[in-house]
Order: structure tokens, then C-alpha cells, then sequence
């Protein structure tokens, strides 16, 4: 107990040197831990199970929001399309992102948040407030651990963007508190609400894809040239990760391949190897950049992220998932999106999303039969009205209705704490594996051991 308590008030202390504003944030003033591993689990017991645990339901659910750059205010537009949601606090480093915020709530005849912003402890305000339900975090990624344990320690469920967190230790305060305080910590991982993905779910989910083998769920997207701009991303955060060896975001990958295996919740990822190329592109960009710019000298000369990671997951039931990452190289598009069955394979990238069932792809008319048979019944409630709010194609907005009205009606989540703290888990454990030769790691099983009776996602509509 003292050591848990040493830990929580070390994170409380990281916390007040948060910075928020959106996507454009400063890491510098909010580094998380630098542990890569730790002991935290393997003598305690869960306190409580979170994965299957129904909060008292919400008859509206008021928001406080963090960070209202690009993605914040997106998701503010969303939010404010959901039936029953208020949102009742904006907070921002930057004033004027929160006026430009209020000014949308006025647009569309709501009326106007609580604002915050003008310091860089501002945001500890919102999960104080007494009238917030649920904190949505949209900052950097430095500071998501930080302010969602506090909104959980203030009685509040959170909701951050992902990763959830950058270390292990990280990742068991946030699996503690949550345990402790029976709030909600969910990470909000947009792509395991995807078309295909919940599709591919429903279909495992009904047998049809037999026993599930291995999967494939990677992060390949050409986006070093949005890393390496002036006003990208606030005091050049963005770029700064890039200097971690490892898959420094899988989470995109990893998360829809673990609810189709049923991780945490059946199964468990046991161990992992993660190996990385040598950086061929992002420190020469740099160092061109700073022969050219003085803004960019003090971040020439380092060593960046290898292009290619490439990192291999085993299963307690002996499945192997494969995620890789790559944002550098100008290779299009891909989450490689694979579940490999005994009975058949789905595969998404490259476009169009495919099914087997022997040694050729499905033709499109079966295929159309298929999407007519399994759609899940939350895309055919929302799935249209999605496609018109956008967010990448809808799926963010399908992950914002379905955890408003999972809060509603008081069901569990469809990611709880444990999802949140084991796929964010796989970057820092990548950097202790790539650090050492591509040995095995050991991944933590944040559940202690309730993965064998928690049961699978249900992504059923009860109300």
C-alpha cells in the first residue's frame, strides 16, 4: 500500500506540470514515467473487475473536454450530435481555441461550456468540476495517464485518446485506479468501430471464422511530412516522440485483432519480440531541415525511430498477432487489418476488405450476402448517420455514440481499463525488446488473472 501510494502521488505530481491543447501539445512539460517494466501485479490481487462492470447509468451524460485542437474540436461535434450529452466544460492551454469552441456551441444553439485554459494546470479544474459526468481527453500523449487518473480519482469516468498511457508503470496506476474508484477508464480506440472490423467481430463472434490463428493489425501511414512542420504540433511534441525506439503506436493495429481473440477476456498476450530497422529517412530529413532553418537545430543531430518496427505477439493459447509500424517511408496507407481462422480469413488492406474461404477471395455478390447477414446491429442504428458526421469515415463517431449510450444504460464498456493498459503496453515493452537485440518481453497480465472467466465483447443494444 505505501508503494502504491509513493506511485499515485508521484503520478499527481507529473500531473501538474501537464500542458493541454489538443493535438499540438507540449510534451516537454508532461513526460511520463520512463519505466519500461515493473513488478506491479505479480504479488497483488485485482481488487476489482472491471471488464463486464456496469456503472450506475447516466440519464445524461455531461463532458468536460481537454484539448481542443484539431481532434478536440472534432470530437466536440460529435459529442454534441448524441442524443442526451451535455458538454459542460472546455478546457485549453490556448484561450482562443476555447472561444473558437464556444462559439460552435452557440452555432448550433447549445448553450455555452465552462471555459478553462491560461495555464498549464488548468485542465485539473475540469476534473474537479462537480457537474462532470465523463472527462474526454484529447492531448498529447505524454499527458493522457496523468489526467485520466486524476478524473478518476475525482469520481469521474475517463475517456482518452490513445495511447493511454507510455509505460508499464503507467499502465498499472491507470488499471488501479480505475479498480479503486470503480470508474470507467476507457481508451478511445476509433478503429475497432470501423465497418469491416465490427463486422469481422460479429462473424468470429457466430463461429464463422472457425478457431481464430493469428492476426495482423499494423500502423503504416506517411505522415513524418505533418511531424516535421512549424505549426503541426506545439513545441514540435510529435516530432519528439519519433526519437523511441519501437512500435510507439500500435494501438490502431492491435486493438480490433485483441477483441476478435477475445484478449483479456479468454485469452491473454503472453510474450513478445519486436525488431526495427535502421532510420533511413527521419534524422536526414531533419538535419536538412537545420542546415536550412535555425528552428530546427535543436532537434539535428539525434538519433530517431528505426523506419520499419516490426513486433510479434504469442498468445497464452499459442495465437501470434504481427503489428508494424511506419511512418516515414512513402508507402500508402495500411493498418493490414488480418484475422486468420480455421475456417476462413478477412482481410482489409489493401482496399477493398476481403473474405476467404479456401484459396481464392470471396466474389463480391457472396461478400455483399455476408455484410447483409453479420452487419451488427449498432452499425444498422447508426452506421449512416456516421458516414455524414465523418470522423475517418464514421467510426468515430459510432465509438463516441457507443460509449454515450453504454453510460446511458448502464452496460460495461466495450474497452475497459485492462484493453487500455494492455495495448498501450506493447510501445514501451517494443523499446525494452528492440533495446535488447529483439529479446522477448514478457507482457503483464493487467487482469491478474480474471481473463479466464471475463466474458467476450458484447456489442449487443439493451435499450
Amino acid at each position: 500500500m505505501k508503494s502504491n501510494r509513493r506511485t499515485f502521488l508521484k503520478a499527481t505530481l507529473l500531473s501538474t506540470s501537464a500542458i493541454v491543447n489538443g493535438i499540438a501539445g507540449a510534451a516537454t512539460v508532461c513526460e511520463p514515467n520512463t519505466k519500461t517494466g515493473s513488478s506491479r501485479g505479480k504479488l497483488s490481487k485485482q481488487q476489482f473487475n472491471m471488464c463486464g462492470y456496469a456503472a450506475p447509468r447516466l440519464d445524461k451524460v455531461r463532458i468536460g473536454l481537454i484539448g481542443l485542437g484539431a481532434r478536440g474540436a472534432a470530437a466536440l461535434r460529435r459529442l454534441t450530435l448524441i442524443e442526451n450529452v451535455e458538454v459542460v466544460a472546455l478546457c485549453d492551454q490556448y484561450e482562443d481555441r476555447v472561444e473558437k469552441c464556444q462559439q460552435s456551441l452557440e452555432q448550433q444553439k447549445l448553450p455555452r461550456a465552462k471555459g478553462y485554459s491560461g495555464n498549464k494546470e488548468i485542465w485539473k479544474s475540469v476534473c474537479e468540476h462537480p457537474d462532470v459526468d465523463l472527462v474526454y481527453i484529447v492531448t498529447p500523449w505524454a499527458c493522457h495517464a496523468s489526467m485520466a487518473i486524476h478524473a478518476m480519482e475525482c469520481g469521474k469516468h475517463a475517456a482518452t485518446e490513445v495511447p493511454a498511457a507510455k509505460t508499464i508503470d503507467e499502465c498499472w496506476q491507470l488499471v488501479e485506479t480505475s479498480e479503486r474508484t470503480r470508474k470507467h477508464c476507457m481508451m478511445l480506440e476509433n478503429c475497432c468501430y470501423d465497418f469491416f472490423e465490427l463486422q469481422v467481430l460479429n462473424m468470429a463472434q457466430q463461429g464463422f471464422f472457425g478457431e481464430i490463428i493469428h492476426g495482423e493489425g499494423s500502423y503504416v501511414h506517411h505522415n513524418s511530412p505533418g511531424y516535421l512542420k512549424k505549426d503541426g504540433y506545439a513545441e514540435m511534441w510529435r516530432l519528439k516522440e519519433e526519437t523511441r525506439n519501437g512500435n510507439i503506436y500500435p494501438t490502431h493495429g492491435m486493438g480490433p485483432i485483441c477483441q476478435v481473440m477475445n484478449i483479456n477476456r479468454g485469452d491473454k498476450m503472453e510474450y513478445m519480440v519486436s525488431m526495427q530497422s535502421a532510420d533511413f529517412l527521419m534524422a536526414a530529413q531533419v538535419n536538412q531541415l537545420a542546415s536550412q532553418d535555425p528552428f530546427y537545430r535543436p532537434f539535428a543531430g539525434k538519433s530517431y525511430r528505426g523506419t520499419v518496427n516490426t513486433t510479434v505477439v504469442r498468445t497464452f493459447k499459442g495465437r501470434t498477432i504481427v503489428s508494424q509500424h511506419d511512418v516515414a517511408s512513402p508507402r500508402p496507407y495500411s493498418r493490414a487489418y488480418l484475422v486468420n481462422g480455421t475456417k476462413a480469413t478477412a482481410q482489409k488492406w489493401p482496399l477493398p476488405a476481403r473474405i476467404s474461404t479456401g484459396h481464392d477471395w470471396l466474389q463480391e455478390k457472396k461478400m455483399k450476402q455476408l455484410e447483409e447477414k453479420y452487419t451488427p446491429e449498432i452499425v444498422k442504428r447508426v452506421g449512416e448517420m456516421a458516414k455524414k458526421v465523418g470522423g475517418h469515415g464514421g467510426m468515430d463517431f459510432i465509438m463516441d455514440w457507443r460509449l454515450i449510450y453504454c453510460l446511458r444504460h448502464g452496460l460495461p464498456l466495450d474497452q475497459d481499463v485492462y484493453d487500455a493498459a494492455s495495448w498501450s503496453s506493447i510501445a514501451p515493452l517494443s523499446e525494452q525488446s528492440v533495446a535488447n537485440r529483439s529479446a522477448s518481453v514478457d507482457i503483464p497480465d493487467f487482469t491478474r488473472g480474471a481473463w479466464k472467466t471475463n466474458a467476450p465483447v458484447d456489442l449487443a443494444l439493451k435499450g
